[in-house]
């Protein structure tokens, strides 16, 4: 810390006040990821959570990122629930593509009006860069039903003949491990406590939690539905037409520490120029 500049200490204690009120307004610890999700950003996940002193039952994580790839997502979830039974992700502004596997993964999930989940069009590493799958298995088939009707242009030919088999299956698992991890975890944990349905009254079974999360998985996935990869689906979408529980944060106490917490945060990193942070209390 002595190395620090003084306006960045004074950032830095700031932030980590803050940090501190939200966790105990919320009688949990707190992990905040900004960060797109590449490889190793589970293991500072892991350092983060290690250096706490003593954990206080649940955790929350605040999560803004992009998305990045589902793997790592997996391992993230697995460092969280060796820890904590309970898990709260609040979303102050995006979790796009396998940051919104993530936020799935949770008990409970908190957004606002201008927060925003994204389908989970997977994405996978090509010529040093993430790539929607879905995008380049749309292509395939597109071009590949064409063939069959005999339709292809000299162009399309070449296109088809460029694709490369082996990625393409890389494509299909990244998309069947994004959907199969999607149905575990809404099922698993989102759904323990929906015990009976809303309209009737009936009973839930095990079945029935796997049924709902396969349909929200579904939807989720049908990129045809939201056209883009960047697609921002917003919470209204996300009660409405999804179908999923989300607390709105405005509803709560807590909403403005939030707020502000997160904006201080964000400019800080715009300032330092870090396109990655990950913090707890003990943890910078």
């Amino acid at each position: 810390m002595s190395s620090l500049r003084p306006l960045d200490r004074h950032i830095r204690e700031d932030l980590n006040r803050r940090l501190t009120l939200i966790g105990k307004e919320l009688g949990a610890d707190v992990v905040t990821i900004v960060s797109p999700i590449l490889p190793g950003l589970e293991l500072r996940l892991r350092d983060a959570i290690d250096a706490l002193p003593e954990r206080q039952g649940p955790v929350v994580v605040i999560l803004d990122t992009p998305g990045g790839v589902v793997e790592v997502v997996e391992r993230m979830v697995t460092v969280l629930r060796a820890i904590y039974a309970h898990v709260t992700v609040i979303v102050p502004d995006q979790a796009m593509s396998a940051g919104t596997i993530l936020a799935l993964s949770a008990d409970r999930i908190l957004m606002d009006h201008l927060s925003c989940l994204g389908p989970i069009d997977p994405q996978i590493e090509k010529d040093g860069k993430l790539v929607p799958a879905l995008s380049y298995l749309q292509q395939f088939e597109r071009l590949n039903m064409k063939a069959q009707e005999g339709q292809l242009t000299t162009a399309e030919y070449a296109l088809l003949s460029k694709l490369d088999l082996g990625e393409l299956y890389q494509f299909e698992q990244a998309r069947e491990l994004s959907i199969e991890l999607l149905i575990k975890w809404l099922s698993q944990y989102k759904f323990k406590h929906w015990t009976k349905t809303e309209t009737r009254g009936i009973e839930v079974t095990p079945e029935m939690r796997i049924g709902r999360a396969e349909q929200i998985a579904a939807l989720l996935n049908e990129t045809g539905r939201w056209h883009s990869h960047g697609r921002a689906i917003d919470m209204r979408t996300l009660q409405g037409e999804v179908g999923l529980k989300i607390d709105d944060i405005r509803e709560t106490e807590f909403h403005k520490c939030v707020r502000d917490y997160f904006e201080l945060l964000k400019d800080y990193m715009q300032r330092e120029q870090l396109f990655s942070f990950v913090h707890t209390r003990e943890y910078f």
